[in-house]
């Protein structure tokens, strides 16, 4: 039996569940990952990617070393032909290849030389172009703290609000909705609190594989407490064994479902009145949108039978207390947050929102895209909420950050989606990536390309070369969480710490450590004094932000040491907040929202016949840059299309053959899974694969008000193809192209 050195007490860096891990180390290496049963968050309960996910930390292909590329250490002009670009092998060496110019080559450098290269041409840039040139990806895999600097940097030295991270692409729909209706954009309550429910809605959200912890806590609520749980999904998930009711809606037909729920709601009286006047505005203009909504026009559209949308309307306002909880099949829409509206209008008919055991939780999907959303990694808001385009909020972070009056921009950012598109002469010309993988997460990958070929300077910051990594031409490598301190901040907004278990590996340095030494040479080279930059600790930065940031004014290292507080947390002695919206709503009363029904922008027809919706895995987590060099591969080493035995019979296709998905924009190979875990008409794939990357296949278009793209539906066809057309993983895991 191995004896530890010592044992790391830290925060799970996958899903927003926020698990508390134990690593157990030797000789500086992590063997063993446990967790302690005095856990708020998961008991000492973990999932495959919690327990097992970690030794991605060691693979070889991690880059440890900072990387340039050679045409500027040599001082050449850069190559013609972006798409031209270098490809990686397994062991992140280079693969010959005579039609890539050696130009591309990377080449192994100091630190100092990569970083002056970073600041010297995002300078140069900055001063021919302007702010509107500028913009950064943050992340949602990085801390509080590296988020914080990273959005501080780009708005206090660029003069620019194009920031922008991942929630744009998962939650963006569910955040503006409830900005619109509540005034805040979290969870009102928190995921332990489902054991409180007498009956609760999930609804667009595979919780037993993207969010296990919590559907455990969910199928407890069951089984122990006797609540009554009711699934809204295309897909029949693992809860459905269990639900007292399962709703099979088409993709994207969410908000005549719910707003048909709603009619049954107010057709049979059973409205929380109290609720409604003492407490919401818009109650009236919003009766006179539900007249086409009834539970049979519902049907039509939804398949939903109408007596089943009765029965689920009955359950969930005739219960004590109930809540909702849901996942991206609600926001990845084109009407994502009119479908959070929907579920919202819920809420505020029959008053279960305010109380323990009620409310609305979208349940977040990385283990820090709360976090990175509260410390201001967005175009619109700064660190806690705070809109860009408001002068005194402006004035506050100006004190903040000693920048003079007027300094900081009023402007709006672009959002992620945008910042791509907009990559062109006069448009976006430099961009600054900390861990995100646009070229697996963006819709319609083939026009992503484009756009990342047309960038004049791309910067990636992370710990292996992906997908998006591939076109950079500076790369710093960075420390993943076992080598880095901060903190993380949960689905359930509990503020919790991460901590180092070992050295960084080779040159990687946590990234809030990049980040300050780039900004000092950025602020040398603009003439600037301004902003502080030397923090001897993350907590320095979480502290700075926290004086502006009332949210996380009482949050300290000391105070989270052992459990976390769920913020907000306004004051030094304040116990922190499980359950918002108690007394009031910060925008003060929650408003009702008129909506009305827009179908999906790609319906099925004969030349597309089904509707694809993509998803995630319990084996892999988002692009897979993590899971996909972790031993957790060889679980689930391919993609695979789930297609319902119904239509797999029609078009021939056996479980285990291999098929091309096809859209209009374009096409993978992959194996079907011929299952009625998916519905007639309907086909489900992951991810999470870059040989097989669904995100070619989904449609770019945005929903008007989020700007997140329509990933959970979009016309396909499927045909039978050839055992040799399948795709080779391992032949080369990282091009940048496809």
């Amino acid at each position: 039996m191995i004896k530890s050195d010592r044992v790391t007490t830290t925060t799970c860096p996958y899903c927003g569940v926020g698990c508390t891990l134990q690593l157990h180390v030797k000789d500086d290496f992590i063997y063993k990952v446990t967790s302690p049963f005095d856990s708020p968050v998961n008991h000492g309960n973990l999932c495959v990617k919690g327990r097992f996910g970690y030794d991605f930390v060691y693979h070889p292909k991690r880059i440890t070393t900072p990387l340039v590329r050679r045409y500027l250490l040599e001082g050449k002009p850069k190559p013609e032909g972006r798409e031209q670009v270098f490809a990686v092998s397994v062991d992140g060496k280079p693969i010959p290849d005579s039609k890539i110019s050696n130009d591309w080559d990377w080449l192994e450098t100091d630190w100092d030389t990569a970083l002056n290269f970073v600041a010297d041409n995002l300078t140069r840039i900055y001063k021919r172009e302007g702010s509107d040139a500028m913009a950064v990806y943050c992340c949602a895999k990085a801390t509080n703290e590296d988020n914080y600097l990273l959005q501080k940097m780009y708005r206090a030295l660029f003069r620019t609000n194009n920031v922008d991270h991942c929630t744009r692409l998962c939650h963006a729909g569910s955040v503006v909705a409830l900005q619109q209706a509540v005034g805040s954009s979290a969870m009102s309550n928190t995921a332990s609190q489902v054991v409180m429910n007498d009956v609760f809605i999930v609804t667009g959200s595979n919780t037993s594989e993207n969010h296990p912890i919590i559907a455990l806590q969910m199928k407890e609520a069951v089984q122990k407490h006797g609540a009554k749980m009711i699934v809204i999904d295309p897909r029949r998930i693992d809860l459905v064994d269990m639900a007292e009711m399962w709703l099979p809606l088409k993709p994207g037909t969410n908000v005549p479902v719910f707003t048909a729920m709603a009619y049954v709601i107010v057709e049979e009286n059973l409205v929380n009145h109290d609720f409604i006047n003492d407490r919401t505005e818009g109650y009236t203009e919003f009766l006179s949108s539900l007249e086409t909504f009834t539970p049979e026009y519902a049907e039509e559209i939804s398949g939903v039978p109408a007596e089943d949308i009765r029965k689920a309307a009955r359950l969930y306002a005739n219960a004590k207390n109930a809540a909702i909880y849901w996942g991206m099949g609600i926001s990845q829409l084109s009407h994502g947050t009119a479908s959070a509206l929907a579920l919202i209008n819920l809420a505020f008919l029959t008053g279960h929102i305010g109380r323990d055991g009620t409310g609305l939780n979208p349940l977040r999907g990385q283990n820090n895209v709360q976090g990175a959303s509260d410390m201001g990694a967005m175009p619109f808001h700064y660190p806690g909420y705070m809109r860009v385009d408001n002068p005194e909020n402006r004035a506050k972070w100006e004190k903040t950050w000693n920048i003079e009056e007027g300094g900081l921009s009023l402007k709006l950012g672009l959002t992620t989606t945008e910042i791509l598109s907009h990559a062109h002469e006069g448009g976006i010309r430099a961009l600054y990536i900390m861990g995100e993988n646009p070229m697996m997460s963006e819709p319609n990958l083939n026009e992503t390309r484009k756009h990342m070929q047309h960038l004049e300077f791309l910067v990636a910051q992370d710990i292996f070369i992906n997908e998006s990594g591939a076109f950079a031409d500076v790369f710093l490598p960075a420390t993943p969480f076992a080598e880095k301190d901060g903190t993380f901040s949960n689905t359930d907004r509990r503020v919790q710490r991460v901590r180092a278990a070992q050295p960084p590996r080779g040159q990687a340095r946590p990234d809030w450590q990049i980040l300050c030494d780039l900004a000092l040479r950025l602020e040398s080279r603009l003439g600037l004094a301004t902003a502080h930059w030397t923090y001897s600790n993350p907590e320095e930065i979480l502290r700075e932000m926290a004086s502006v940031n009332s949210d996380y004014a009482g949050i300290t290292y000391d105070r989270i040491d052992k459990v976390g507080l769920i913020y907000p947390v306004p004051t030094m002695d304040h116990p922190g907040t499980p359950t918002l919206f108690k007394e009031s709503f910060p925008r003060g009363r929650g408003k009702f929202h008129q909506l009305e029904y827009i179908p999906v922008m790609e319906e099925p027809n004969d030349e597309y016949p089904f509707i694809l919706t993509t998803g995630r895995l319990l084996e892999h987590w988002h692009g897979g840059t993590m899971t996909r060099n972790s031993a957790l591969n060889e679980i689930y080493p391919e993609a695979r299309v789930e297609i319902h035995p119904a239509d797999a019979e029609i078009h021939g296709i056996r479980n285990g053959d291999p098929v091309k998905v096809q859209s209009r924009r374009g096409e993978i190979i992959v194996r079907a899974t011929v299952t009625e875990k998916t519905t007639v008409g309907v086909v489900f794939l992951p991810w999470h694969f870059a040989e097989a990357a669904a995100n070619l296949l989904t449609n770019d278009v945005l929903d008007p008000q989020a700007k997140i793209p329509e990933f959970k539906a979009c016309a396909v066809q499927v045909f039978p193809a050839r055992e040799s057309d399948l795709p080779n993983p391992e032949a080369v895991v990282t091009r940048g192209r496809y």
